[in-house]
């Protein structure tokens, strides 16, 4: 029993962070849209948020918010079965290369596996997918990733964001926090938002 209640946090945790960011068969047939920006003020339960294009937002956070942090970590930390997310724009001769690379914690192992279209960019994909090779080039890495029914090979390049997901809460949703968040339209123009990632030390989420 004692061993339970001590692991409870760590399964709670994990629990809400699958939610989040994942490309799940849920978000996959709902086809939430994404607000990113910046939380300018917080109002009960209600964010403020400049989004990048420059447009006022309104945010009303519901009672089940899963939140994320998303923090800076480094290529080093990708090894040979992490399970990563990516965003991949075209480049020549068919390569993807990657915007962006995201670790998943063990929670999160298999979340939103697969490959689809994705909106921070224009053609760009999110591939979410377990490590099988990485090989280090003088320009970046490539990292070979499989899926369920495919496989991808990335490049990533020093330009590259690389960041990873851990606990959030409800205390990171902050005036001057960068939030990438799921939302519904209200009638009234507002938004629904039950998932919100938010870097964390100065952190933009790349996704």
């Amino acid at each position: 029993m004692s061993a339970l209640v001590t692991a409870l946090p760590r399964l709670i945790a994990g629990s809400l962070l699958v939610g989040l960011l994942s490309g799940s068969a849920v978000a996959q047939q709902t086809a939430p849209s994404r607000v990113r920006g910046t939380i300018e003020s917080v109002s009960g339960d209600a964010l403020a948020v400049k989004s990048r294009s420059g447009e006022q937002v309104t945010l009303h956070t519901t009672g089940d918010l899963q939140v994320a942090g998303i923090v800076k970590t480094t290529l080093s930390e990708i090894k040979v079965g992490s399970f990563i997310g990516a965003t991949t724009v075209p480049g020549p001769d068919g390569a993807h290369n990657a915007v962006e690379v995201h670790v998943f914690p063990e929670a999160m192992r298999g979340a939103g596996e697969g490959s689809r279209s994705w909106d921070s960019r224009p053609n760009s994909t999110m591939t979410n997918a377990t490590v099988a090779q990485t090989v280090a080039g003088n320009d970046g890495s490539t990292l070979t990733v499989k899926y369920n029914g495919g496989e991808k090979i990335v490049t990533v390049t020093p330009a590259t964001a690389v960041v990873a997901f851990v606990p959030g809460d409800r205390a990171d949703l902050k005036p001057g926090a960068q939030i990438v968040a799921f939302v519904k339209s209200r009638p009234d123009g507002s938004f629904d938002a039950a998932r919100i990632s938010v870097g964390r030390d100065g952190v933009t989420p790349p996704m």
